[in-house]
C-alpha cells in the first residue's frame, strides 16, 4: 500500500509539473505573440517616407507597431538628453546628433543614412514672382524660414553666408513643416523648405530651385538610443531604414544618398 501511494504521489507530481510547464509555455509564446511597439523620434522632414518606411517594417514584423514623433531635430535632440524614453533617433543633421551621442545617449555610432538640400517653396503660381535666391530678399517680399537652432534654419544661415543673400523673415518655424504651411495658406509669398517637402506637398506648393543650396547640404545620420525599450527591433529598423527597401522608398521622395 506504502508502494502504491508513492507512485500515485509522484504520479501527481509529474502531472502538476507538466501542466506548469505547459502554463509557462502557453505565457511566454503569448509574450512573443503580443504587440511590441516601438518608438521613433525623427526630423519633421521625414515624416512622409518614414510612415511608409514603418508600414513595410511591420508587414515584415507581424505584432509590431512603429509610434513616430516628428519634429524639429534641435527639439527631439534635447528632449533624448533629458531623459525623454524612445528607441531611436532620426536627425536632420549631424550637429543635434552629436549632441546626444555626446550626452551618452545613444548606442555605438550614428550612421548617415540620407542627404537632403534646400529649395524654395512657393504658392501655386508664383504670385509673387519669385525666381531666385536674391529675390526673396527684395523689399515687400514675405518670406518665411526655419529658426536658426533647426536644421533648416542652420542651412538656410549657411547658404546666406555662401551666397551674401542676406534675408529678412516675417517668421522663423520651429520645423520645416511649419514653414510649408505658412506658404500652402497664402501667409507667406515664399518660404525655404527642403527638396523632399516640395515633392511631397506636390500640387500645394511649387518649388524653385537654386545653386547656391547645393553649399549647404544636409546630412541625416540615425541612431539607437541607450534607454531604449526595444533595443533588438530598434537595431533591425535602423538596418531596415539603411537597407534596399529603405533607401528607395527614401530616395522616391527625393533624399539623396550619404
Amino acid at each position: 500500500m506504502r508502494w502504491i501511494s508513492r507512485i500515485t504521489a509522484a504520479a501527481a507530481v509529474l502531472v502538476l509539473g507538466a501542466s506548469c510547464g505547459q502554463g509557462r509555455q502557453g505565457a511566454d509564446s503569448g509574450a512573443e505573440g503580443g504587440e511590441r511597439e516601438l518608438t521613433v523620434l525623427a526630423a519633421a522632414s521625414l515624416t512622409d517616407p518614414f510612415e511608409e518606411v514603418a508600414a513595410r517594417f511591420s508587414e515584415q514584423n507581424p505584432g509590431v507597431r512603429v509610434r513616430f514623433d516628428f519634429q524639429g531635430s534641435s527639439t527631439l535632440a534635447e528632449q533624448i538628453i533629458q531623459g525623454r524614453p524612445a528607441d531611436v533617433f532620426a536627425s536632420a543633421n549631424e550637429k543635434n546628433m552629436t549632441k546626444v551621442v555626446d550626452a551618452d545617449a545613444a548606442t555605438g555610432k550614428a550612421e548617415p543614412f540620407v542627404t537632403n538640400r534646400l529649395t524654395i517653396a512657393v504658392p501655386p503660381g508664383n504670385p509673387a514672382g519669385i525666381r531666385s535666391l536674391a529675390d526673396l530678399a527684395a523689399p515687400g517680399k514675405a518670406v518665411v524660414t526655419c529658426a536658426d537652432p533647426v536644421p533648416c534654419g542652420a542651412a538656410t544661415n549657411e547658404v546666406e553666408q555662401a551666397s551674401g543673400v542676406r534675408l529678412n523673415p516675417v517668421s522663423e518655424e520651429n520645423d520645416v513643416t511649419s514653414v510649408l504651411q505658412k506658404v500652402q495658406a497664402g501667409e507667406a509669398d515664399a518660404g525655404l523648405v527642403y527638396v523632399t517637402d516640395v515633392r511631397s506637398a506636390q500640387g500645394r506648393v511649387e518649388g524653385i530651385d537654386f545653386p547656391e543650396s547645393r553649399q549647404a547640404l544636409n546630412i541625416y545620420p540615425i541612431t539607437t538610443l541607450q534607454d531604449a525599450a526595444q533595443p533588438e527591433l530598434a537595431a533591425e529598423f535602423v538596418r531596415f531604414v539603411q537597407g534596399p527597401e529603405g533607401r528607395e522608398v527614401l530616395e522616391r521622395a527625393g533624399f539623396g544618398a550619404p
